[in-house]
């Protein structure tokens, strides 16, 4: 090999290409983890240098997916160290309180500036009719410094996975403060705990508590969580590579990308077959991830617990992407007051929240609704006390999914994916406080009248509305004659299965929203999303041609029956995942390995030539 070719493959490795970042379904990641596991072997028992090594191979593996931005996650390790000692060391609480918020509004501002600065400019010039212009000030800074244009001032580009590491700043910074763990003392422990490679892109989010003690361990791997870290990382790209990437490729993108092509029933069937991408895409990067870091001794929290099990919208997020879910509650839902009462955070969200409503649609009259309706739950609260916990619990319920919306991207979409979230889980909660003769009453005239407004006022959502609740209605109605009938003791199985039905189509449809506005310029994001969701629903909402559904599936016979096969698979047991997953675990390494090389031959197969990233490495 000439010298050449040694420098050149040298530069490929330590440089950044946007067009092919560092991917867990790359064989060059399982290259580098190989590499990084024969050092992690040697240092393994020494903690400080086992972290620090971990944190420096962190920082490259980041760089390697996004380039320089690798600086802003320097920069967040540095003020995120230095703050949480500052606020260990406060002697006087105010002085400790006056740090932690220092901390979050700099992590807060950092994360703003990069994902919602489109976002506010563009609200900016619709209210005022102006035209600013967004500009890069961290890349204007670069080039006066060097002298040079190598940077682009004109576009903000979002960093890979930078709400996760500053939510894991944030929660840090606040556990301190609240002495549920102790600041880190070592510069180096703590850039290990903000940056862990595995987790690092696309979460799950680490708690410091869960995670800061386990930097202080030795390391330990019995033989059968070695056989579990395989099975995970195994089972996690055969769910992004065979599950995802496929059903995406094959069907998905297609139809999104273009709704207008495609007829009613593919459109329906994308939003469905999208609800087991998007949990295969995200579900299977966290298999990964926990798989790799038991493999190095470290453990990550659950993320998923089969969420299309839920029997209703409030379950579902106890079980989906269940990290920033409990981070959504403990850092904000319970500060707001939580299940006891309104406090002036619950306010200020309020007023946080209409202002984003109002700059993303543009209209002050939509501060006037807002508004009479903030009042309005403001007198009933005071004046009505006997209600006064609940209608401050589901405010504050209803405050934490918007935020949640928003933290996906400061898009109508998001904001509509939030809302309807909160709604479901605000709907739920009032059906199951009345009895089952008042919701056949109520979802028989709330039937009714979509059925009489798409007569007078005809249009496709209105449609979809009366063939939704048409068919909660004669569920209830079923139900209820069961109750009459059976004494509810032969329905309780359907009842549940009702449930998950019901939930899995609401998640799906809600899902319209989030999709929509994904993998999007955040320059363009809104209108173009916003475009996207209305073609869909006229479409689904349009006139259906019931005689080509045979057909459609019969073109699209794999993309249906891997969509199957998917909600079979998660709608198993758990008793029996658990169950094959111990038992795989337990083989003989000689029969695990010829496992793990059919394996991967099986999914060679169904790698497509352009790697998909995975969906929320844009968050």
């Amino acid at each position: 090999m000439h010298a050449e070719d040694i420098l050149t493959f040298f530069t490929n490795v330590f440089s950044f290409d946007e067009n092919h970042p560092l991917l867990f379904t790359q064989f060059y990641f399982w290259a580098f983890f190989a590499l990084v596991f024969a050092v992690f072997s040697l240092t393994r028992n020494k903690c400080l240098l086992r972290n620090s090594f971990l944190f420096f191979v962190s920082l490259f593996f980041y760089y390697k997916t996004s380039g320089l931005f690798v600086i802003i996650l320097i920069i967040t390790t540095l003020y995120g160290f230095f703050i949480g000692r500052w606020t260990e060391k406060a002697q006087r609480p105010g002085m400790r309180k006056l740090w932690m918020i220092v901390g979050v509004v700099l992590n807060l501002s950092v994360l703003f500036y990069f994902k919602y600065a489109y976002f506010f400019t563009d609200s900016y010039n619709t209210l005022v009719h102006s035209d600013l212009k967004v500009v890069n000030y961290f890349a204007l800074w670069a080039n006066e410094l060097s002298g040079a244009t190598y940077f682009d001032a004109s576009k903000i580009l979002l960093p890979v996975g930078i709400s996760f590491y500053t939510f894991q700043s944030i929660s840090y910074l606040v556990d301190v403060y609240r002495r549920k763990c102790q600041a880190i003392h070592n510069m180096l422990d703590f850039g290990f705990y903000v940056s862990f490679f595995p987790g690092l892109v696309a979460g799950p989010i680490i708690r410091a508590d869960q995670f800061v003690p386990q930097l202080y361990k030795k390391y330990f791997l019995s033989r059968r969580q070695f056989g579990i870290a395989v099975f995970w990382i195994l089972n996690g790209l055969a769910k992004k590579i065979i599950m995802s990437d496929f059903l995406a490729t094959s069907f998905i993108d297609r139809v999104f990308d273009n709704p207008y092509l495609f007829t009613p029933f593919e459109n329906l069937s994308a939003l469905f077959i999208y609800s087991l991408q998007v949990y295969a895409d995200f579900s299977g990067y966290t298999d990964i991830a926990i798989g790799v870091a038991m493999l190095m001794g470290f453990y990550l929290p659950v993320n998923f617990n089969s969420p299309y099990k839920a029997t209703n919208a409030g379950n579902f997020w106890k079980r989906w992407h269940i990290s920033l879910s409990n981070w959504l509650k403990d850092y904000l839902y319970i500060p707001m007051g939580g299940n006891r009462n309104a406090t002036a955070a619950t306010f200020i969200v309020i007023v946080l929240v209409a202002l984003a409503a109002i700059f993303l649609s543009g209209s002050w009259g939509l501060a006037l609704v807002l508004g009479g309706i903030a009042l309005i739950l403001g007198i009933m609260a005071i004046f009505w006390k006997a209600s006064r916990k609940k209608i401050s619990t589901n405010i504050n319920n209803m405050n934490t999914m918007l935020l949640g919306g928003l933290w996906h991207g400061a898009s109508w979409n998001f904001m509509i994916w939030g809302g309807l979230n909160g709604l479901g889980i605000l709907v739920y909660k009032f059906w199951k406080s009345v009895a089952l003769p008042v919701r056949t009453a109520v979802i028989v005239l709330v039937f009714g009248g979509f059925v009489a407004s798409n007569h007078f006022f005809p249009m496709p959502l209105l449609k979809i509305g009366c063939v939704w609740t048409g068919a909660i209605a004669a569920g209830t109605v079923i139900k209820q004659l069961g109750a009459i009938i059976f004494k509810k003791k032969y329905v309780g199985w359907l009842d549940k299965v009702w449930g998950i039905a019901q939930t899995f189509v609401f998640i799906s449809f809600t899902r319209l929203f989030f999709r929509s506005g994904s993998n999007l310029d955040p320059a363009t994001a809104n209108e173009t999303a916003w475009n996207t969701a209305k073609s869909m629903v006229t479409q689904i909402g349009g006139q259906w041609d019931f005689s080509l559904i045979p057909q459609i599936v019969s073109t699209y016979a794999s993309v249906f029956m891997l969509f199957g096969i998917g909600m079979v698979i998660h709608w198993l047991p758990d008793r029996w995942k658990r169950w094959y997953r111990y038992n795989f675990a337990m083989m003989p390494l000689w029969l695990m390995a010829l496992v793990v090389v059919v394996t991967i031959f099986a999914l060679y197969q169904f790698i497509t030539a352009d790697m998909q990233p995975f969906i929320y490495f844009q968050f």
